[in-house]
């Protein structure tokens, strides 16, 4: 069997990584096999890591959720993709790799001003961002949407696409990140540390609540969510960072007939994620052309450095994406 590197998870305390020899994939009917130039670091990455996210059936057990590079096989049935197309790719795992199969369906062209390299950053969070806010939540040009965690990947995807579509942003984060944040777009931003975001929510709407807030947090902010959320409001809950359980206030929520969300995306079908796609390529893909949308990388890291990666974005002081190029003479 034809053999290629990726990172493997070792089996010690410190559940090591290290890049190693393993079998190179083939693709099924309805995949390609790509040549990866980068993939990038998700937090899902490192709950895998611990044993506390196992991929979903049928899926690659390496780490990694998006890659860039070059198609260098096509499977059985593929049509309309060509050997040597560069493209990026959501997946359900297997982007810590020198090669990785992806339905071809779920393509996205790299948009021609950007490097195989910053296109490894844009599929996981514009992905995320895109069916939370405007797929799952309704978010339509007037409305004000509150992001939490907001100088995180998804959530500096989620503040350039709200203002590409005419909608306004409060955006939480700590102190040092907020200049970056007001820069890229976010009409409000919030020391989650200093402020209370609620209050904030209230006087930029007058008392109103905010339409939508996407929130990765969790437990800790469940009881301040629902407090900020105007009357028909939606919390999209896409994280557990502070933990899982909390008590909701079932009145406030029947009274203001709020929507309570619950969304993951790695372990959607290949049919809703291609409805996602193919959204995203309409509406969303046509604007890193224009300039309106961009990746924001915190830093690139050599694959072999996949652990001192997953130890910077564990340390909470990015802003976006940290990426790990595995081929950059692609």
């Amino acid at each position: 069997m034809t053999m290629m590197r990726a990172i493997h998870i070792e089996d010690n305390a410190e559940k090591s990584l290290s890049w190693l020899a393993t079998n190179k994939p083939s693709p099924k009917p309805g995949e390609v096999l790509i040549e990866v130039a980068a993939t990038a670091v998700n937090r899902a990455d490192l709950v895998q890591r611990t044993g506390n996210y196992p991929p979903p059936p049928g899926a690659s057990p390496i780490l990694g959720l998006e890659a860039s590079g070059h198609v260098v096989e096509l499977g059985e049935g593929v049509e309309n993709v060509e050997v040597g197309d560069r493209v990026c790719v959501l997946l359900t795992g297997g982007g810590y790799a020198e090669y990785v199969t992806a339905p071809a369906s779920l393509l996205m062209p790299i948009p021609e001003n950007l490097s195989l390299i910053e296109a490894a950053s844009l599929p996981e969070v514009y992905f995320t961002a895109w069916v939370n806010l405007f797929m799952e939540a309704g978010a339509r040009e007037g409305d004000v949407v509150m992001l939490h965690a907001a100088a995180s990947g998804v959530g500096t995807a989620a503040i350039q696409l709200c203002k590409a579509f005419g909608i306004e942003v409060i955006a939480t984060a700590s102190g040092s990140k907020l200049d970056f944040l007001e820069e890229l777009g976010a009409d409000h931003v919030v020391d989650r540390r200093e402020e209370d975001f609620v209050e904030v929510a209230r006087r930029v709407t007058k008392d109103r609540g905010v339409d939508i807030i996407l929130d990765p947090v969790g437990k800790d902010y469940l009881d301040r969510n629902i407090n900020a959320l105007a009357t028909r409001g939606r919390l999209v809950n896409i994280g557990l960072l502070s933990g899982r359980s909390a008590e909701l206030n079932m009145g406030r929520v029947l009274v203001k007939r709020l929507r309570v969300i619950g969304s993951v995306l790695r372990s959607r079908s290949v049919e809703e994620k291609l409805e996602i796609a193919n959204d995203l390529r309409e509406r969303a893909w046509p604007l890193f052309d224009s300039g309106k949308l961009r990746p924001v990388i915190h830093g690139t890291m050599a694959i072999e450095r996949a652990q001192q990666a997953h130890e910077l974005i564990a340390s909470n002081t990015t802003i976006g994406k940290v990426v790990l190029t595995v081929n950059e003479e692609q």
